[in-house]
């Protein structure tokens, strides 16, 4: 992996302070903790705040190897979203924004952000913090350096890092991830981004618009394989019109670096030369330093094994986040952490367990058009997976339907919405359209109520907004419910009044 020198900038040393003072000295520990939190992320840190700020005098430890803020924070939510957001500006013949003041933006905004998360604050609201490694001793206490933190319950919450594959030469080639991505000073002429989903879309656009000449390379058929084929096209169309080079269906062979750059190799498509390569295939948990074993921690297909409650296998600890689940957002790790607290702090009381099963988790693709999504989607592959035999009713809506996006000048997108087929529940939908996750809240929180289409057609809402594909599309599973015989009914008695 290219090493990259962080900017030695006022932002950087602000935001640095904040999220790991080099001169912070670890605290004497407890006797014994109510509970101990490891990893500093989203869910590490509301499990840590949640728990010390109930009031009730427990004892918290919170435990973090390098950033404070986790991926989130420090590479990759807020220094993406700012990225994006320079980059648009980028396109306005008023105030281009340049390559070297879009990444002093982000620098700029994490530095600020970077208060909320720091050790500082946690130590504050009463939380040890210890920066430092974790290590399980025993199923019930964990080592920092020469420290032991020994504890009634624990959550691991220590996230995922990127996932690179095995491309032969691409390690001696040099590439980037989203962990230096960001201390970039200058931009690249080319940039060739391996992997299609929503963190190399995102940034493809985003570089695109900041003068780079951006290939997408994708070894499946097509982008955003988790989101619907009408969602992948549009996204598709979207990023060729603005000059990006997409590739679906293509295996990269080899890497070779020259004087002219980097030589990409791939099974179905001629080679291209490139001067930088940032590597977007997944993520893989952290779990390897924490010694689980000896923990009686069991591993599972996402990370670590949890079962609806997110407890592991060994009772008295349990999981949160990224590192153990599918859907890895900071939304879904902060409504985990929330989860963790009630599940490991108040059901020993006799108050009731949370289910995980039972909770709604929207996500969002931050390209323009935005791809915003909640619950099922149909991604074109076959519906056994949900209804054997029984095909999910869909609603589609065409933003050209909808008033505010001709008056916004939106080129394409849709509203999709999955309905059970004998019943009006909400399965699942896709907004394709600018702002989209602005708007999929309200199909979220139906879904989350347990309305249907039926419920949000009684919803007024404000005319023209975007929102009102969601009455459209409510609109239009009314009229499906008003059968042939009904019809006939009605019509005879207005005649007979």
């Amino acid at each position: 992996m290219q090493s990259i020198a962080l900017p030695q900038d006022s932002f950087n040393q602000q935001w640095l302070a904040a999220i790991a003072p080099e001169d912070w000295v670890n605290p004497q520990p407890a006797d014994c903790y109510d509970l101990v939190v490891v990893g500093g992320g989203p869910a590490g840190l509301v499990a840590a705040a949640g728990a010390a700020g109930l009031g009730l005098g427990l004892k918290v430890a919170l435990i973090e190897r390098r950033w404070l803020g986790g991926d989130c924070l420090n590479v990759g939510c807020v220094p993406s979203k700012s990225l994006i957001a320079a980059a648009k500006a980028a396109r306005s013949p008023v105030e281009p924004e340049t390559f070297a003041a879009a990444m002093a933006h982000l620098r700029a905004v994490r530095s600020r952000l970077a208060v909320h998360d720091s050790a500082q604050r946690f130590q504050g609201l009463g939380v040890d913090v210890f920066l430092g490694e974790g290590r399980f001793q025993d199923p019930r206490a964990i080592a920092v350096g020469s420290q032991t933190l020994r504890f009634k319950k624990a959550v691991i919450a220590t996230g995922t890092r990127p996932h690179v594959p095995p491309i032969p030469g691409l390690a001696a080639a040099g590439f980037v991830t989203n962990e230096t991505l960001f201390n970039w000073v200058q931009r690249p002429d080319r940039l060739a981004i391996l992997g299609g989903g929503p963190i190399g879309c995102e940034l493809a656009q985003a570089f695109a618009r900041l003068g780079t000449h951006v290939t997408l390379i994708q070894r499946r058929s097509r982008l955003l394989p988790r989101e619907s084929a009408a969602a992948a096209a549009i996204v598709q169309r979207a990023l060729e019109r603005e000059g990006i080079t997409v590739l679906t269906g293509q295996t990269v062979t080899q890497v070779d670096r020259s004087p002219l750059g980097c030589e990409i190799q791939m099974a179905q498509h001629p080679a291209i030369v490139v001067d930088e390569i940032l590597v977007a295939t997944g993520r893989s948990p952290n779990v390897e330093t924490l010694n689980l074993e000896v923990a009686q921690v069991a591993l599972g297909p996402q990370g670590i094994a949890v079962n609806d409650f997110l407890q592991t296998s060994n009772p008295r600890i349990f999981a949160a986040g990224d590192v153990c689940q599918g859907d890895r957002f900071t939304h879904a790790a902060d409504a985990a952490a929330r989860l963790v607290l009630q599940n490991a702090l108040f059901t020993p009381f006799g108050l009731g367990k949370g289910r995980w099963s039972k909770v709604t988790i929207p996500r969002v693709t931050y390209t323009d058009p935005e791809v915003a999504s909640v619950g099922w989607i149909d991604p074109g592959e076959g519906i056994s997976s949900i209804i054997p035999g029984r095909a999910p009713r869909l609603i589609e809506v065409p933003l050209s339907q909808v008033d505010r996006a001709q008056t916004d000048r939106v080129a394409e997108g849709c509203l999709q919405v999955w309905l059970a087929p004998d019943r009006d529940q909400i399965l699942g939908a896709t907004l394709i359209a600018p702002h989209a996750g602005e708007t999929i809240g309200e199909i979220a929180l139906a879904m989350a109520a347990g309305w249907g289409l039926g419920r949000l057609a009684k919803v007024v809402h404000p005319y023209p907004t975007q929102a009102e594909c969601i009455k459209k599309a409510a609109d239009a599973y009314r009229k499906t419910q008003l059968s042939d015989r009904t019809r006939q009914l009605l019509a005879w008695l207005h005649r007979w009044s």
